[in-house]
C-alpha cells in the first residue's frame, strides 16, 4: 500500500457519519497533479472512488506531503491553504465541511 492509500485510508477512518447526515456531496481529490481520487458522502455514509470524478462539488489540490499532514493531525488544513500548500476549485465552503465530516 502506498503512503498515499495509507494517508487516505486514515482519512476515511475519521469520518464522522452523523456529520454527513442528510448530505449529498462529491469531494475530489488531485494529489501531486497526477494522482485523483474523490470522497463521496452521502446520508452518514462515505464511499472512495479511485480516478477522477467530473460531479465533484469541490477539488482540493496539493502535493502528497501535505495531505499526510492534514490527516495526522501534524499540519493545519488552514494553515496550508493560507500558506499556499493547499487549494480548492469549486465551492471553497464546502472544503470547511471536511473538517467537520473527519474530525481530528
Amino acid at each position: 500500500m502506498s503512503t498515499l492509500d495509507t494517508a487516505v485510508e486514515a482519512m476515511k477512518a475519521k469520518f464522522d457519519p452523523s456529520a454527513a447526515a442528510g448530505l449529498d456531496l462529491v469531494f475530489g481529490f488531485r494529489i501531486d497533479e497526477t494522482k485523483h481520487f474523490s470522497l463521496i458522502i452521502k446520508d452518514k455514509t462515505c464511499e472512495l472512488q479511485q480516478g477522477e470524478n467530473p460531479d465533484a462539488q469541490v477539488t482540493l489540490v496539493m502535493d502528497e506531503e501535505t495531505l499526510k499532514g492534514i490527516v495526522s493531525g501534524e499540519t493545519d488544513g488552514m494553515q496550508a491553504f493560507m500558506g499556499g500548500k493547499l487549494r480548492a476549485e469549486g465551492d471553497m465552503m464546502l472544503a470547511m465541511k471536511l473538517s467537520e465530516l473527519f474530525p481530528g
